[in-house]
């Protein structure tokens, strides 16, 4: 199983690199490097976080990690990680914002 950042994803971990640089560039790094490794760790069991509640044909799950939230779709033989998103954001908007 290989492990995908799609675009919306990396821009993401860029902007909450940048967010978190504004008071501690060093945690910042530490921070966005635990991001990574917790969407690595979907290749382990990608199948064990939820579907999103209500958008389950969507196909896209949910790994909370701190106060951020990964959400990624298992397709085929990948794991693709769409967004990392501060748990408060409106998820739904961003993830679906045709519905």
């Amino acid at each position: 199983m290989r492990l995908i950042f799609a675009t919306a994803a990396r821009d993401d971990l860029r902007s909450i690199g940048e967010y978190i640089a504004e008071d501690n560039p060093t945690r910042a790094i530490t921070f966005v490097a635990e991001l990574v490794t917790a969407a690595k760790a979907l290749i382990i069991a990608p199948y064990a976080f939820a579907l999103m509640p209500r958008y389950e044909r969507s196909g896209i799950r949910r790994k909370p990690y701190k106060r951020y939230v990964i959400f990624y779709r298992v397709e085929d033989n990948k794991i693709v990680v769409i967004h990392i998103l501060n748990s408060a954001q409106d998820h739904e908007a961003l993830l679906l914002p045709d519905t």
